[in-house]
């Protein structure tokens, strides 16, 4: 594939004819979302959407696909006052809406080949792609409740994707599952052997490419029609939700108690 675009200091974006190839590239950081990685990952989709690629393939360098919030972003947080945390939440809550709406809205077809684990956040990133390819070492789990925050954004499109009883499941045990278990649920498409992500990755496009573009294009948008006005209420719910929680002292306990590496002891308030 060509490299382009050197711009990007997170992520790497490169095309081979009709195929893009987005790779989050924080491998120090297990790919952790930080601002600037949303921020590019922004730029890099209205890049590839610009282009003439009609397949996207998104994956992670090193051993993890992408592990959620960054660390160094969560410190940050756990030193704003209520004033400025509660403006800061509603501006990040609305950030991270609009990034999993492009990516759930995105035009083209997208596959997701999750080479780790995708948590948090990062999971929702590989679950709203078209096509979720798993590695045996990929993981997947919404653990937002772990450490007192909640799985807002994402929860809209996961119980579409599953159904509500096994969203409520994942939502609030915070558990990890396996990529077995993953297809099994709906989260994932397929396991594919042990170093053989990418070249199925590949293969897969290779066979999607040879449909109509119009076509496909056209069966997204319809897709993406149908929930559309509901979507957008339970996003609207979802961004107050993420950004009320930011006040507790329970979230600030849990960051705390993750920061610091020992167990929270929770209030309830």
């Amino acid at each position: 594939m060509s490299k382009e675009h050197h711009s990007y200091s997170t992520l790497t974006l490169s095309y081979d004819g009709p195929l893009a190839l987005l790779t989050l590239n924080r491998p120090d950081k297990r790919n952790a979302i930080s601002f600037q990685l949303v921020d590019e990952l922004l730029r890099a989709l209205a890049d590839v959407e610009r282009s003439h690629a009609r397949i996207l393939i998104l994956t992670g360098a090193g051993k993890a696909f992408c592990s959620g919030m960054d660390l160094e972003d969560l410190r940050a947080m756990a030193g704003l006052s209520p004033e400025e945390s509660q403006d800061d939440a509603i501006r990040q809550a609305r950030l991270m809406r609009t990034l999993f709406r492009t990516v759930y809205d995105f035009p083209i077809v997208t596959i997701a080949a999750v080479n780790g684990p995708a948590l948090a956040g990062g999971c929702g990133l590989a679950t709203l792609c078209d096509f979720t390819l798993a590695s045996p070492e990929a993981r997947f789990g919404y653990t937002e409740v772990r450490i007192g925050f909640i799985p807002a954004i994402v929860s809209t499109f996961l119980v579409r994707q599953i159904g509500e009883k096994h969203a409520r499941d994942l939502l609030l045990t915070g558990r990890i599952l396996h990529a077995e278990e993953a297809v099994h649920l709906g989260l994932a498409n397929e396991v594919v052997a042990a170093g053989m992500l990418l070249e199925r990755a590949h293969e897969l496009a290779a066979t999607l490419v040879k449909n109509c573009p119009t076509s496909l294009m056209t069966t997204k948008r319809l897709l993406r029609s149908y929930s559309a006005k509901e979507l957008d209420r339970e996003l609207d719910a979802a961004v107050k939700e993420n950004a009320r929680i930011r006040l507790t002292d329970d979230f600030r306990e849990g960051l705390s108690s993750f920061l610091e590496k020992r167990n929270p002891r929770w209030t309830g308030r």
